[in-house]
C-alpha cells in the first residue's frame, strides 16, 4: 500500500482523520462506511443510513451554495 499524504489523501478535524475524495477514488469502490467525501453516492451502505447520509449532503450543499452568494 502507497504512504497517504497528509492534505491530499487525508487531514485531520477535531483529532480524527478525514479521507478524502481522492483516496477514495483511487481505492475505487464504496466501502460502505459512510464516508464524508464518498464519492460513489454511498452505494454500499445499507438503508436507511444511505439515504439519510445522502439527504445530509445534499444539505450542506445547498447551505454552501447559500453561503457563497
Amino acid at each position: 500500500m502507497a504512504q497517504l499524504t497528509e492534505g491530499v489523501d487525508f487531514y485531520y478535524e477535531n483529532g480524527f482523520m478525514v479521507l478524502t475524495e481522492k483516496f477514495h477514488l483511487d481505492k475505487g469502490y464504496c466501502c460502505g462506511n459512510g464516508c464524508r467525501h464518498c464519492p460513489f453516492n454511498y452505494e454500499a451502505v445499507p438503508e436507511p443510513r444511505r439515504s439519510n447520509l445522502i439527504a445530509q449532503r445534499k444539505e450542506q450543499q445547498a447551505q454552501d451554495s447559500d453561503e457563497e452568494r
